[in-house]
């Protein structure tokens, strides 16, 4: 299974499998490959921008994720696959509070996002031809216009390093068929509708959202994987500074993205060349909004 090469722990129990942009994924040492029902899902604190894994960290980054993580799926009523996160549950010391052992899931190769509200790539595309996915949306909205009810937009899932594309529903169906699109769609949308109802009485806009799923093999039910709602997966605004018509201060990787794109980083985006690393202040500035984030969304104090 292709992926990031990156260091990886030497973790009692289990072996290492495959590494994503931000996370690690292990499975059982006493089992063979791919033969448990169960793996073990490490965040780290790496951080990605432009489809680059940068060489600067953001400290606790992979237990604020991990730990918003598993405050949404308590939260929401969607099957999940997490089996627990504690050193009872198989977790190891080393990664305890950042790492869940979880159901594998047959996962569909299918980037499930809801919208909300218009910005990012949806704007772009509304700009061209009045329609985000080819979903015709009502004139004369703006950057970060709510959208009269939110919208199913998908995405085919790349290969490492590349661009994840932009898909119809109907390419949905192609892919996985009539029942399991139905499903994914519906999903993804109740999930979207029941978190952005949350996060707006925290004083949070959630514009915009993407989840994944997979096939439970033993139960047979589609069921939530990977991550759900953090700042790496979703677009949080702060709805006191919201003002639709120009672009939202958001509480994710906002920092890095503005830094690598300014004259002070010299990086060309289009070189193709490797990001430099992160100032001090950048790592600082980006920490703060994910540790705001965690905080607002969930009422606790992170530490």
């Amino acid at each position: 299974m292709a992926g990031y090469q990156t260091e990886t722990l030497d973790l009692p129990g289990w072996r290492h499998v495959y590494s994503g942009k931000v996370r690690d994924l292990y499975e059982p040492a006493d089992s063979g490959p791919g033969e448990s029902d169960r793996v073990l899902v490490v965040a780290s604190d790496r951080i990605s921008a432009y489809d680059f894994v940068l060489a600067s960290t953001i400290p606790d980054k992979g237990r604020i994720l991990t730990q918003l993580s598993l405050w949404w799926f308590d939260q929401l009523n969607v099957a999940n696959h997490v089996l627990g996160s504690t050193a009872e549950d198989g977790v190891p010391a080393e990664v305890e509070g950042r790492a869940m052992v979880c159901r594998r899931l047959e996962m569909y190769p299918v980037e499930c996002i809801a919208r909300g509200y218009l910005t990012g790539s949806g704007l772009a595309e509304y700009r061209e031809s009045g329609t985000v996915c080819e979903i015709p949306l009502p004139a004369g909205l703006v950057d970060g216009s709510r959208l009269p009810e939110a919208i199913f937009t998908p995405s085919a899932k790349a290969a490492v390093g590349e661009h994840d594309e932009n898909i119809t529903y109907e390419d949905v169906t192609g892919m996985v068929g009539d029942d399991a699109a139905a499903q994914l769609r519906d999903l993804t949308l109740e999930i979207y509708r029941e978190a952005e109802k949350i996060a707006r009485e925290r004083g949070i806009i959630l514009a915009d959202t993407k989840v994944e799923f997979g096939l439970d093999p033993v139960t047979g039910y589609i069921t939530l994987g990977d991550e759900v709602l953090t700042p790496d997966s979703s677009r949080f605004w702060d709805s006191e500074t919201w003002e639709p018509g120009k672009a939202q201060p958001s509480f994710d990787k906002q920092y890095v993205r503005d830094w690598l794109t300014s004259a002070e980083s010299g990086w060309d985006r289009a070189s193709g060349q490797e990001p430099p690393a992160l100032p001090a202040a950048v790592v600082e500035r980006t920490r703060a909004r994910y540790v705001e984030a965690y905080e607002k969304l969930t009422g606790r104090r992170f530490a």
